[in-house]
């Protein structure tokens, strides 16, 4: 057995599911850094698979819960620094495929990295057994995170606080607009910029995603407004 196929058969049994497809595992922990053959359209399967039963959960555990609450809810559970920490727990970082240069700047620690190739390993398990199974590998590895959830615990975003105050005051929403993409294919840096324009506020958000870059540009946005608004 070579030294990959080990490595393999070990994360499997800390991820608690053995492939019928090896290839599938194999293409889900290579990081685009290290090969043609990587894992991002398995990233994009696993995250509309893990989006549906998260939501699916939710649904069913808080039927009294209105749409809103469960959309933060949902956020919460799906958002990259959860993903993260789960694949933390399964020691996913120790066994992702990276180039030299993701290795070198410790990529297999990085939280973007782990919360892809954790989307990545739950669309290899979709594909290899189904839903149900996905399903219940999900459940499992979320745990108290979903049994023990609390609707009223749960925060806002920055987007959605910003947008309700907005509202509240009879203000237009909030405008978005990409300003640069920086970076190698693998590691990119997203320039956002936030415009209210009816209080003339623009603020400008840098992340890992341009979801991340949103975030923290409506965060900045948010402070000013409510200045604006005090005063």
């Amino acid at each position: 057995m070579s030294h990959q196929q080990q490595q393999i058969e070990r994360f499997c049994r800390h991820l608690g599911y053995e492939f019928s497809d090896q290839k599938l595992i194999q293409r889900a922990l290579t990081h685009r850094s290290a090969s043609n053959r990587h894992n991002e359209r398995l990233e994009f399967l696993g995250d509309a698979v893990l989006g549906m039963v998260i939501a699916k959960a939710l649904f069913e555990q808080f039927p009294k819960v209105n749409e809103g609450q469960l959309t933060r809810m949902r956020s919460s559970l799906v958002k990259g620094k959860t993903l993260a920490v789960i694949a933390k727990e399964i020691d996913l970082g120790d066994y992702i495929r990276l180039g030299e240069g993701e290795l070198k700047s410790g990529g297999f620690r990085r939280a973007s990295i782990l919360a892809d190739g954790f989307e990545a390993v739950i669309g290899a398990v979709y594909l290899d057994s189904g839903f149900e199974t996905t399903s219940q590998l999900i459940l499992k590895l979320y745990g108290e995170r979903l049994t023990q959830l609390n609707p009223d615990e749960v925060t806002k975003d920055a987007k959605t606080r910003l947008q309700e105050l907005l509202q509240s005051r009879g203000y237009p929403l909030p405008e978005y607009d990409l300003l640069t993409v920086t970076g190698e294919a693998h590691k990119q840096t997203f320039e956002v910029v936030c415009v209210i324009s009816e209080q003339k506020i623009k603020t400008q958000g840098t992340g890992s995603s341009r979801r991340n870059a949103e975030q923290l540009a409506a965060e900045k946005a948010f402070t000013e407004l409510q200045k604006a608004l005090a005063s």
